[in-house]
């Protein structure tokens, strides 16, 4: 569709919606169901291009808002604004279909697991095999043809290597001499090189497998090498074949032990690897590695099992002698970040702590001697971008600027900052309501803003390093929503008994009438610093519209520690929780609502996933404050919870068996008040369906009725489409039937 007959084809629709009677007009709203949330039209409201900044400071596009078979790989220049194709989508795909029998081919263009710096190619997995698309000439070109898997694909930051996992093994490929060279053999069933055990990949690297790293000069590869065979194993039963095949998986369960973690460094052209000797540190994990800009040194950081002792570390890369740099310390547990920026100087680095109580970014000489506290407040550094632990977006060196992103004005949005590396001259770059997630170019001088607020779609814009916006790539799209009739939350905080103000926030049907009580569902989470109530573009809150429309409130509101907004709440937890602090402001938060006129005290429901599953759990047994509850892929107690987040808050049960006895939501269950529905996964890798049968046993005992809905062989998320639409439909039938 051209543009301009696009702009037409609106200007008609609004003008017969504005002639139309209001009847008339409502009846051609666009019902939001269960089964809409789940389909490909959903996505259209918050699509908006994807992007790669490239190393010659201009920026690879990918635009989602287009019919996939339309998408291709453009360039956007910031300096020009020009957009050219970066390839010929159908040229590239008809080499790719080369490969492929019949039936077996692929249709359409597809973003990639990699690019390299220049954007002169693309890394693939079919079926797989890694395959390399060479964007100028548009022809694919297939490195692997194995019956084992490759995996966890990378680039060498000079763009003439290719590095992979294969069998637990890490190699690279020359791609101009078509050679591939294995850098370990000692990889099986429980030695992993470059590749990550479960809890690291799930607590630890945010779900991605990021077990190896280049140095900037494409000469060796630091990695980890991990060794399973201390690791428990438990066991998931299939439903399929006739004799049910049985999967196996390493989880240590707290107390336990975990897996034993070094660092490696290879060296390309030698293939040999030189370990990392920390000499006398007694480490339980290793949760960070990052190269020093001129690659003669790597750094790396060590934690304990309490979690409450962080060691930062400076490699020599020929022979893997450390040298102690700066130890972070905490009262409760040292949470993990990625803000260690090294600067061009050579001379410091900029590091986060929550030393003072908050999250802030400050100044170290090389040898870590703290010159300086650079950003300061009550409140936190916090980042929206790809990566939430990340948030120093850029370093200005000559012109003494750091970009970050913060909480500075308000906990429930994200906005980008500048200041002087003295900490002077603080200043707000971006402007209005909402949440900015920001990308800067490699040079600094433009970023990527991803803005949404809670009334507004994302949009995606270039701005200067000023702030100044430049060009709109994508805007929002009004229309769409309008058509389906959404209604928006109110934003506002609910008072605990002892004063503090908790963000909340509601959601009410159109015809809202005070003088009407209205039963209420509350959406829990409840995790440290992890809450619900942000101003930004919610996809949850395309369920609560048919929970609205279907005369209910929907209510979240964040207890302190939840909130985000200091690490001295966050603390509370220690030893205890998911227990009593949590508690109270729940319990004062519903008490709150249920004064209101307009709520139906005697009707309120609360339902949760996963940590909000628990919750829902600890709520409904500890309170009679629920008529109803749902409790998603619920850990139980923490003696079913993996090491590395059980134990943060918890220690192990060995240092705290009081702790683990009190928040054991299984002692409990018998006090369980209000009608309950329990869902889970069998196949929940995460939070396993142990914690739901335990949970299960203990109402059978109690002569306790309840509900239960289980998914065969879904993981955590239960994520595919028919189940979850399955689900959310229950759900809805659930709340008519309970509230």
């Amino acid at each position: 569709m051209s543009h301009s007959f696009a702009k037409l084809s609106i200007f008609i629709v609004l003008l017969f919606f504005i002639c139309t009677p209001s009847k008339l007009y409502s009846q051609d709203k666009k019902a939001v169901s269960v089964e809409w949330i789940y389909s490909n039209s959903s996505a259209e409201l918050t699509a908006i291009p994807r992007y790669f900044w490239l190393a010659n400071n201009t920026a690879m596009l990918f635009d989602l808002r287009k019919p996939a078979n339309e998408r291709n790989f453009e360039i956007f220049d910031p300096r020009t604004g020009n957009i050219a194709p970066a390839v010929d989508a159908g040229k590239a795909m008809g080499s790719l279909n080369t490969f492929f029998e019949e039936g077996r081919q692929h249709n359409v263009l597809r973003w990639p697991v990699f690019f390299d710096a220049w954007g002169r190619q693309a890394v693939y997995l079919f079926q797989n095999d890694i395959f390399i698309l060479d964007l100028s000439s548009s022809k694919f070109s297939r490195v692997t043809e194995t019956a084992a898997a490759e995996k966890s694909v990378q680039i060498s930051p000079d763009g003439k290597l290719l590095s992979f996992v294969r069998e637990n093994d890490l190699y690279v490929f020359n791609i101009k001499e078509n050679k591939e060279i294995r850098l370990t053999t000692d990889g099986s069933e429980t030695i992993l090189n470059g590749t990550l055990s479960w809890v690291y990949w799930e607590e630890i690297f945010g779900r991605s497998d990021t077990g190896y790293w280049w140095s900037s000069d494409s000469k060796r590869l630091a990695y980890l090498q991990t060794d399973e065979s201390p690791v428990e194993i438990t066991h998931f039963v299939d439903f399929q074949p006739a004799v049910p095949r049985v999967i196996k998986q390493r989880y240590p369960k707290a107390g336990t032990a975990n897996p034993k973690v070094r660092v490696g460094i290879a060296n390309i052209q030698s293939a040999k690897t030189t370990w990392v000797d920390f000499a006398a540190d007694d480490y339980e994990y290793i949760p960070r590695v990052k190269w020093l800009p001129d690659s003669k040194q790597l750094s790396v950081q060590t934690l304990n099992r309490a979690q409450d002792g962080l060691k930062l570390y400076f490699v020599n890369s020929d022979d893997g002698n450390s040298k102690f740099i700066l130890r972070e310390t905490d009262n409760a547990w040292v949470n993990l970040h990625d803000d260690l920026i090294f600067l061009n100087n050579g001379k410091h680095f900029i590091w986060q702590s929550e030393r003072d109580g908050f999250a802030h970014l400050y100044r170290f000489t090389m040898d870590g001697t703290r010159v300086n506290q650079i950003t300061r407040g009550d409140w936190a550094v916090k980042s929206a971008g790809r990566n939430p632990r990340q948030t120093v977006a850029a370093v200005d060196e000559k012109n003494d600027w750091i970009y970050f992103s913060a909480l500075e004005k308000a906990s429930i949005e994200r906005h980008l900052y500048r200041i002087h590396s003295d900490g002077s001259k603080m200043e707000r770059l971006t402007e209005g309501d909402g949440t900015h997630a920001i990308s800067f170019s490699p040079d600094g001088k433009y970023y990527f803003d991803t803005f949404s607020n809670v009334r507004t779609q994302p949009s995606l814009s270039l701005n200067d390093s000023k702030g100044k916006s430049i060009k709109i790539l994508s805007e929002p799209r009004p229309e769409l929503v309008e058509a389906l009739d959404f209604q928006y939350p109110e934003f506002f905080t609910i008072p605990t008994s002892d004063g503090f103000l908790m963000p909340a926030e509601i959601l009410k049907p159109k015809d809202f009438n005070a003088n009407k009580k209205y039963p209420v569902i509350m959406n829990i989470y409840g995790g440290p610093s992890a809450p619900t109530v942000a101003n930004s573009w919610n996809r949850g809150h395309y369920f609560d519209q048919i929970l609205i429309k279907k005369g209910y409130l929907v209510v979240r509101f964040d207890h302190r520690a939840a909130a985000g907004i200091s690490k001295k709440f966050e603390n509370l937890l220690l030893k205890k929780f998911i227990g009593p602090v949590e508690l109270a402001d729940i319990i004062d938060g519903v008490k709150w609502l249920k004064s209101q006129p307009w709520v139906d005290g005697d009707r309120f429901g609360i339902w949760g996933w996963s940590g909000g599953g628990s919750f829902t759990l600890h709520t409904m047994t500890r309170s009679k404050e629920f008529k109803a509850g749902i409790s998603v892929a619920p850990v139980t107690d923490w003696h079913f919870y993996d090491t590395k987040w059980a134990e943060f808050a918890m220690k192990t049960p060995q240092e705290n068996p009081e702790g683990y006895k009190n928040t054991s939501i299984l002692r409990h269950a018998k006090n369980l008040h209000g009608r309950l529905l329990l869902v889970h996964g069998t196949y929940d890798d995460n939070v396993h369906p142990q914690n739901a049968w335990s949970f299960i046993e203990e109402l059978v005992q109690a002569n306790i009725p309840f509900d239960m809905m289980f998914y065969p062989m879904r993981k955590h998320g239960i994520a595919d489409r028919a189940a979850r639409i399955h689900l959310f439909n229950k759900m809805l039938e659930f709340w008519e039937e309970n509230l």
